[in-house]
């Protein structure tokens, strides 16, 4: 495994710059029970240019097209927490609904998370709380597909602080050996960039076994930090992840998405 430091990947992504892709290339499904899955940091709607504009995260999504989107700062933050996003249009144009949270409240997510699925049976949504000193959360949903096919998805924005990370993960770990029946998929914005000891990724990396390549995803117009991750319980799970590069998405959030194709195994006859 190659480890990277910051002069490294800030180096590579300069060297990088000009042969970034003008269209991002699309995913290949292979068959109706592949899926897209994909992973968000909106940023509030507000891009490179400053400028807030929620639309632009709208077209965002439809580039990638995906049937299952993890989506974090959704909400205002301070507050009142409202909703930033057209979820109208994001039905009608992406095909895309919100999982069902506990109570209608002005903000869209669960502590900014928010969980957009296309035609699918959610069967279960739980609103987590994550431990540390600033306020995080998580959201676990179940989702029945096709042909007896179940998946559980979690979606998390672990904290900026090291140590709050670090225990945030392990409560996600906790949270997960309490839950296995389901194939299950974590993603989100992990906040972590180191890769040493004290790197809350290994505490992922204990359960999961071997993780992804890491695809950098931050600072969208110059990305050389992998802060955002998709990781399955299960191997075979998740193709590798890779960043959604176009131009929309370099300007419209400080992130740019990440996506995977994601195969379920045929659920097993009893």
């Amino acid at each position: 495994m190659t480890i990277w430091n910051d002069d490294a990947m800030i180096l590579t992504a300069w060297k990088n710059r000009k042969s970034r892709p003008v269209i991002a290339p699309a995913l290949p499904r292979v068959g109706e029970e592949q899926l897209i899955v994909a992973s968000y940091n909106t940023h509030k709607g507000v891009g490179g240019d400053r400028k807030r504009d929620p639309n632009r995260i709208v077209d965002v999504i439809a580039e990638i097209a995906p049937d299952i989107i993890a989506l974090q700062e959704v909400d205002t933050r301070f507050g009142e927490r409202k909703g930033l996003l057209n979820l109208s249009r994001l039905e009608q144009d992406c095909g895309l609904t919100p999982v069902p949270l506990s109570r209608a409240t002005a903000a869209h997510g669960w502590h900014g998370n928010i969980v957009l699925v296309k035609k699918r049976m959610v069967s279960a949504v739980h609103e987590l709380h994550l431990p540390g000193l600033e306020p995080r959360g998580a959201l676990l949903a179940d989702i029945d597909l096709e042909g007896g096919r179940s998946l559980r998805i979690i979606a998390a924005h672990l904290g900026l602080l090291g140590r709050s990370r670090l225990i945030q993960a392990r409560r996600l770990i906790a949270i997960m050996a309490e839950h296995a029946s389901r194939p299950t998929v974590l993603m989100g914005d992990f906040n972590e960039w180191r890769l040493g000891s004290k790197s809350a990724l290994n505490a992922f990396r204990d359960a999961f076994g071997h993780l992804p390549q890491p695809a950098p995803s931050f600072p969208a117009r110059l990305p050389f930090l992998a802060l955002d991750r998709i990781i399955a319980d299960r191997p075979g799970l998740v193709s590798d992840v890779v960043v959604h590069d176009s131009p929309l998405a370099r300007v419209a959030s400080d992130h740019l998405p990440i996506k995977a194709a994601l195969t379920l195994p045929s659920p097993v006859s009893v």
